[in-house]
């Protein structure tokens, strides 16, 4: 327990951090939302004006000092277009990014981990060599060439799936869910099929030449049972931590997802706030994703103890 909460303290500092450089790092990029928002025939006269009335004009030593104020009471701001608070919008982009997100771990995992330790059992064969061509092909493949690829097969020629938008499992049906969310699903997951595979195969084949795999054997235990009690439990941390890393960088893919296929997520939501430089979205979104990549990283090192009992804090 005292642990946890080392680590929750800990973080503090690193949203402190992280929010200092997002700021920064915003204001010192190209573009000014106040232009955006007055339109391409607007005065500089009008763009000032936004300005002002946006605070925009202030110092920035005053501007972050007022975000900073706004974020010691839990609000992380206003949207400069919709004048809606990030919370909420977050609140109503989760969902669809949300069980992207679930679906896509889904699929890695009940895909990947076993694909990866039929490889390790069948090291040198063709089932080896095959998993390691997916694995390099998974890691060249961009995501948004991937989508357009399975969008051609799938929703044009095929006619098997739509070719875009998302539908709620509560509000429209878990089938209609599934349809829609297949295709995004298969796209996000097949760069993280491959490195956690590799990953798998690389930590099974390790175990499987320990010493108590050949006593296991030697006892005449099928190799069903020693991959299943022996292998896996014992090759699971490192699996564990990509899988770990993988869900934090999900969020990158995420955004490139959430475009190809017009999924109204968070991704969409910080693709449209970066072109139309939406300060206050995007500095909110950015401090959100920081907070799941923090909380996730904290999950991973718990898990530790479960599944490796030798391991303590």
């Amino acid at each position: 327990m005292f642990y946890v909460i080392k680590r929750i303290l800990a973080t503090i500092p690193v949203m402190v951090v992280v929010a200092l450089f997002v700021f920064c790092i915003i204001r010192l990029g190209p573009g000014d939302p106040a232009s955006v928002i007055a339109g391409d025939y607007a005065t500089a006269e009008d763009i000032q004006e936004i300005r002002i009335k946006l605070g925009l004009a202030d110092p920035i030593p005053v501007q972050m000092g007022k975000w900073f104020v706004q974020l010691a009471s839990g609000d992380l701001g206003k949207s400069y277009h919709s004048n809606m608070q990030v919370t909420k919008l977050i609140s109503q982009r989760l969902e669809p990014t949300l069980l992207l997100a679930v679906t896509t771990i889904l699929l890695t995992v009940f895909v990947a981990i076993p694909l990866g330790t039929l490889a390790a059992y069948k090291a040198g064969s063709w089932v080896d060599k095959f998993v390691m061509i997916f694995s390099v092909a998974g890691f060249s493949i961009p995501v948004f060439v991937l989508g357009y690829i399975l969008v051609y097969i799938f929703a044009m020629e095929l006619r098997w799936l739509p070719v875009q938008g998302y539908r709620s499992p509560f509000d429209d049906g878990f089938l209609l869910f599934l349809k829609h969310i297949t295709m995004p699903a298969v796209t996000l997951s097949v760069i993280y099929i491959a490195l956690i595979s590799r990953m798998t195969r690389a930590s099974v084949v390790e175990v499987l030449n320990e010493d108590y795999v050949r006593t296991a054997r030697a006892k005449g235990q099928s190799e069903f049972k020693i991959l299943l009690r022996h292998a896996l439990p014992n090759a699971a941390v490192p699996i564990v931590t990509v899988l770990g890393i993988s869900i934090a960088l999900m969020i990158g893919g995420v955004v490139v997802t959430e475009s190809v296929y017009n999924i109204p997520g968070l991704g969409r939501l910080v693709l449209d706030a970066v072109l139309s430089r939406d300060y206050g979205v995007i500095q909110g979104l950015i401090l959100f994703f920081s907070f799941i990549y923090i909380f996730i990283n904290l999950l991973i090192d718990l898990s530790y103890t479960l599944i490796d009992p030798r391991i303590r804090y």
